[in-house]
């Protein structure tokens, strides 16, 4: 039967062969159409060895980290039960006989970082305390039987098969098959009786004895709310209540996941169900510290060759930032640039450690020595040599090759310096007020990646800062940095730096102790006529400009104290120290080896546009299907293309109203043309039914991506609604 009009809804197909497109991942990445090389194989399995390092690196220093919260969530759900050993006629056993020890888990908005905390924290309790844990999820629990079905199926099925529930527990007359259809708890306490017997059975004297301390070494029950903001309260609340009924016989311990704030529990639960609770809080680690700690353990390291560039970095941190704080999709982005980047870049075989490297590079072939003479980086070094040795590095492929290990070892040794140097100056200005280069070492890591930081102008002010700074607070900061610079490499720069800083730190002690009366003149001497005493008052910018123009005034007309010289001898230093080591990587020969600057493609991988994608399918199938037939030149409509594509291609000619039946005729002239067949041999008015059908469906499709919508201007007309179309 034919159709008059466009049908309203939501249509679903489902092809056979449905082959979704992925981001290109480990050796198909490196599968570019042709035959693997040996090189590609090389880059790939040096890929493979680093980035298995860095994952073993994170995975421990996360565990380090969420170690505490652990030990501590641990040591609550083994004591939670202890209470139950007490006389009965105890008032603090009748006071607690009904409340279930909870555990208020706040683990912050970083929601992609709960599963992999969640599913650590079951391991270790599984390990340590108890094999009875369930973990819950809100989206799978919308009512109270799908919440008891959840917890009787890991209960029951995960601990006991059918047979041996029916053998161990003959006092329930229905199978356990029946009772987890049933979703009752009243099956859950003879069950656990058995299981507790069953593990305590063995000689009249191990009976005895296990029956002496059987409620002390009841292993508890476990249930994990993974995320409680997602449950709705009434079945949270129906749930606890029953469970409330059941504390006495089971040794139930909930843990609740909390994205927002504690107070979230006492909104979703009337006080007559949370005073059936016993809550303790628990604080994780806030995803921004952690972030740090990820970016000081994997990108502020020589451990591992590979490097972020300033922009490629800053696009991972807003992405953290003004997404979902996520540790853990930080972690894939930078694994997803490493893949990028050996993808990418055919001299990433030399991003390995030293040794490798130079074994790599003594057998590199003619046609990678061509490719490191093309590297940008290296011919700006090219031009900065004599002409003898230009010839000889463009033309002797054994000279290069000694000449490209000597600058690798130079960008190693660049690296080594860096960092330290790095992290001194962090220690310098995350102490001034309103942090002119930002407060975390992420920020200034950036500044200093992207450009020379001595130039910038928040970096002036930060020293400006610094010349204000009293004794106490420079002899803070110089043990602060000589325990950096000790925790490095102790190599020759390093160690002269960590001697000139404990000289300073010596001059500044001795200054205390030789003339505490006399710099104590001084002091108020210059406190009548400077106004560093009141730098401390000053909150505000405009104070502070005003103090920092006194002070410049000051200073010429006066003699510095000998407090003063040694002060501004420390920041000179410093100044030399970060002109000399924090140089930009783009003034090293062969950075592009081991930095990573596809900042455009990560975006790209990391930041979907939906609109976008889907109109680029749409105009340009080929892109997606490959499909030679598909292949079109410019805004030409082939007729070979799916429906919905000449559909789209169609309504990209109309305006805001679309004629349906205009639409419709040109869809059949495009089609018909494209099956061999005459558009003009249909009677008029006419359209076959088939075709028909297929209109509809396509722009049924289009209705439903939200390309157009029905008008009630005109019965007959849909509305556009997207515009600047591919």
């Amino acid at each position: 039967m034919a159709t008059s009009s466009v049908s309203r809804g939501c249509f679903v197909f489902k092809p056979k062969d449905s082959k979704k497109r992925k981001i290109p991942v480990a050796a198909d990445f490196f599968n570019k159409g042709d035959a693997i090389s040996e090189s590609d194989r090389l880059q790939f399995s040096t890929y493979e060895s680093l980035w298995q390092q860095m994952k073993e690196e994170t995975e421990r220093f996360q565990d380090n980290l969420n170690e505490k919260i652990f030990d501590s969530l641990l040591s609550f759900i083994k004591n939670s039960h202890i209470h139950l050993n007490s006389k009965v006629n105890d008032w603090s056993y009748r006071m607690r006989c009904s409340e279930i020890p909870t555990a208020a888990v706040v683990l912050g908005v970083n929601v992609p970082d709960h599963e992999m905390t969640f599913q650590r924290f079951s391991d270790l309790v599984k390990q340590s305390l108890t094999p009875h844990v369930v973990c819950l999820h809100g989206k799978e629990c919308t009512t109270v039987k799908q919440v008891l079905q959840k917890v009787l199926m890991h209960l029951l099925g995960g601990t006991v098969n059918d047979e041996e529930a029916e053998e161990e527990d003959m006092h329930h007359s229905t199978p356990l098959s029946q009772r987890r259809i049933h979703c009752s708890m009243a099956s859950l306490p003879g069950w656990y009786k058995a299981i507790t017997q069953t593990s305590g059975s063995g000689s009249p004297s191990k009976k005895r004895k296990s029956c002496a301390v059987e409620k002390e070494q009841a292993p508890p029950i476990v249930i994990i709310f993974k995320d409680l903001e997602t449950f709705l309260p009434e079945v949270l609340q129906n749930f606890i209540t029953i469970c409330s009924n059941y504390i006495q016989q089971l040794p139930l311990v909930l843990v609740f996941g909390i994205a927002t704030s504690p107070i979230t529990i006492h909104r979703m639960l009337p006080h007559a169900v949370s005073s059936l609770l016993c809550i303790e809080l628990f604080q994780s680690l806030s995803c921004s510290d952690h972030l740090t700690t990820v970016i000081d353990k994997l990108v502020l390291t020589t451990k591992f060759p590979f490097k972020l560039s300033g922009k490629v970095l800053q696009v991972l941190i807003v992405i953290f930032l003004y997404h979902d704080f996520s540790v853990r999709n930080f972690v894939k982005g930078f694994q997803l640039s490493l893949l990028e980047h050996f993808y990418s870049q055919p001299l990433s075989l030399l991003c390995c450690s030293l040794d490798e490297a130079n074994g790599r590079i003594r057998n590199l072939a003619h046609g990678d020595c061509e490719r490191i003479r093309q590297v940008p980086s290296f011919m700006r070094y090219v031009d900065c040599q004599d002409s003898e040795k230009q010839i000889e590095l463009l033309t002797n492929d054994q000279y290069l090759k000694d000449d490209v290990q000597k600058l690798l070892k130079d960008l190693h040794i660049y690296h080594e310096n860096y960092f330290p140097v790095l992290k001194c100056l962090h220690v310098f200005t995350s102490s001034l007020p309103k942090y002119p280069l930002g407060k975390q070492i992420r920020e200034l890591y950036v500044t200093c990646l992207e450009r020379n930081v001595w130039e910038t102008e928040e970096y002036s002010s930060a020293f400006q800062l610094l010349g204000m700074m009293a004794n106490n607070e420079l002899v803070s900061l110089l043990q602060k940095c000589i325990d950096v610079l000790k925790s490095s490499k102790q190599q020759k720069p390093l160690t002269d730096i960590r001697q000139k800083l404990e000289e300073f730190l010596s001059k500044f002690q001795k200054l205390d102790d030789i003339a505490p009366e006399m710099h104590d003149k001084e002091g108020d001497e210059n406190n009548k006529t400077s106004p560093e005493k009141s730098l401390q008052k000053k909150t505000d910018l405009y104070e502070l400009q005003k103090t920092l123009m006194e002070m410049k005034k000051s200073r010429r007309s006066k003699k510095l104290s000998r407090f003063e010289a040694l002060r501004m001898e420390v920041l000179e230093f410093m100044d030399k120290l970060v002109r000399q080591y924090l140089l930009p990587p783009e003034t090293q020969p062969l950075h592009e080896v081991i930095y990573f600057s596809g900042a455009s493609t990560i975006r790209r991988h990391l930041n979907a546009t939906p609109r976008t994608a889907l109109q680029t399918a749409l105009s340009k199938p080929y892109n997606y299907l490959q499909n030679e037939a598909l292949r079109s030149e410019g805004e030409t409509i082939t007729n070979t293309a799916p429906d919905i594509c000449i559909v789209y291609k169609l309504h990209l000619e109309c305006g805001r109203l679309i004629n349906l039946y205009d639409w419709l005729q040109a869809f059949v002239t495009v089609v018909s043309a494209s099956e061999g067949q005459d558009p003009d041999k249909p009677s008029k008015g006419q359209v076959d039914q088939v075709l028909h059908a297929r209109f509809i469906r396509a722009v049924s499709e289009l209705e439903f991506l939200g390309f157009i919508k029905p008008t009630k201007q005109k019965t007959d007309h849909v509305a556009r609604l997207t515009w600047g179309g591919f």
